[in-house]
């Protein structure tokens, strides 16, 4: 009996420091293929240094990390599908990834159900809460609404909005509705195209009426070529244009610095200096090569790994359990700063520049927010229970 008991507890043992010993397991989920594969190419290879980093660095718990890839397709079912076969088969510790809204809110059921954890690191509409979901990303107050607001007082309170037709653009759609109305404007009209759409005639015969003060564009991935090409064809290359959906990879691919105004609005421009961002470009490049571009969301996703690994360090463990407790009390140095947690809504406090884009697609600071902003998911010039109405009526209007 001593013997088989002085076995059961050798076994068992030896089976605790193989765990010990094996690699912590995490998934990355991002378009590798579809339109949106341009777009979220900058946050995998952000999240690819970041492993690599703490690799380099011993690893977690001394143990070595190892990076499990599920290619989304730029199709919210196929997000869910790999995200399903990372927490099951791949037995991932956590996932980072979903460069759209649509992507998460496909994946929240499974991590919920597998009670999981996701860092998200795309802008968002807000209006969506989950104890599962780390929001690296910014919200509208964090980023639409104060760029909207600048950019009406510098062009005019005439504004007209395009987008992707996808959860995100729609319901920031309400926001913005409502934002530029109070705030003495006028939305003189908004179009909504399938991702990845190549035909700007709606929008050009649309901007030639109405000829709007500025037009707010949420257009995602590949749509930006498409954009950035009919305003030069029709004329329109000195429009006002407040882009939301791109950022420095999207404005140098998609040749976003051939329009005469264009600005974009970000907490992180590659271009701001400061011995911290020199520091992770000059990494990044060694990775990446001398072209490698960063961009807002790549080093959002870069930051959901950095936060994660500090939680595991400090419950020492990565139980996932335990790490999306503690996560909401990290605080961690970003290229442009700092990235704290705000534990009450699981988003990060954000900076906001104000950009213009370069003819070479780099993007110019012309304008920042001096202190941080917290994070409001739910808009606070308007109630919860007035979202969640709008939100309903979009819903039975598609």
């Amino acid at each position: 009996m001593a013997l088989a008991l002085g076995l059961v507890a050798y076994f068992v043992q030896r089976e605790a420091t193989d765990a010990e010993r094996r690699p912590i397991v995490i998934g990355l989920l991002h378009a590798l293929s579809g339109p949106m594969a341009e777009s979220d190419a900058p946050l995998v290879a952000a999240v690819k240094m970041a492993v690599e980093e703490l690799n380099a660095g011993g690893g977690l718990l001394g143990r070595r990390v190892e990076l499990r890839i599920g290619d989304s397709r730029s199709d919210p079912s196929a997000a869910a599908a790999a995200a399903e076969r990372l927490i099951g088969t791949e037995q991932a510790a956590v996932l980072f990834g979903c460069g759209s809204s649509a992507c998460r809110e496909a994946v929240r059921p499974v991590v919920e159900a597998h009670r999981h954890l996701l860092f998200h690191p795309a802008a968002h509409e807000g209006m969506a809460l989950s104890a599962h979901i780390v929001y690296t990303g910014p919200t509208p107050n964090q980023q639409a609404l104060p760029a909207t607001g600048w950019a009406m007082g510098g062009f005019g309170r005439r504004v007209y909005l395009v987008g992707t037709d996808g959860l995100y653009q729609r319901r920031l759609g309400i926001v913005l509705r409502d934002f530029v109305q109070l705030g003495g404007g006028q939305l003189l009209g908004e179009r909504y195209l399938p991702l990845g759409a190549g035909d700007m005639g709606a929008v050009m015969a649309d901007l030639r009426r109405l000829r709007p003060d500025v037009v707010l564009s949420a257009i995602s991935g590949a749509g930006n070529q498409a954009f950035f090409d009919a305003l030069v064809a029709a004329g329109l290359g000195d429009q006002p244009v407040l882009s939301l959906g791109a950022a420095e990879p999207e404005m140098k691919a998609f040749g976003g610095g051939r329009l005469g105004r264009h600005f974009s609005a970000w907490s992180y421009l590659q271009s701001q200096p400061g011995p911290a961002n020199e520091a992770f470009l000059a990494r990044l490049r060694r990775r990446q090569g001398e072209a490698a571009l960063a961009s807002d969301t790549a080093v959002s996703a870069y930051l959901g790994v950095q936060i994660w690994a500090a939680a595991v360090r400090e419950v020492g463990s990565p139980q996932t359990e335990a790490v999306t407790v503690n996560v909401l009390h990290q605080s961690v140095t970003a290229p442009q700063g700092s990235a704290t947690v705000d534990g009450r809504s699981r988003h990060l406090w954000r900076q906001l520049r104000i950009a213009q884009v370069r003819p070479d697609g780099q993007l110019r600071e012309v304008v920042l927010l001096p202190r941080y902003i917290r994070p409001e998911p739910w808009p606070s010039f308007r109630s919860a229970e007035y979202w969640m109405a709008e939100l309903s009526r979009i819903e039975v209007e598609r």
